[in-house]
């Protein structure tokens, strides 16, 4: 269903962190050292973990679909 797919999807934690990585080193094409790609690759995951610590977005409309789908497995955990 449309809920939960969207809820899953924006919460992929592996794609997350490869996306986050990426990025911060395809804006600095070139580093003197390895030192300095670790660097830039630390801090890109540092400023990165603030926002995971925000609610998953979509999440309650999965869970209401979730209670619909699978009610009996879910009541004694909600």
């Amino acid at each position: 269903p449309e809920d939960i797919r969207k809820a899953i999807y924006t919460t992929n934690a592996i794609e997350s962190l490869n996306s986050v990585i990426r990025k911060a080193i395809k804006k600095r094409k070139l580093f003197p050292s390895d030192d300095s790609a670790k660097k830039v690759v630390y801090l890109a995951i540092m400023d990165a973990s603030k926002k995971w610590t925000m609610p998953i977005k979509y999440w309650k409309a999965a869970l209401n679909r979730f209670m619909i789908e699978f009610e009996e497995r879910l009541i004694d955990f909600v």
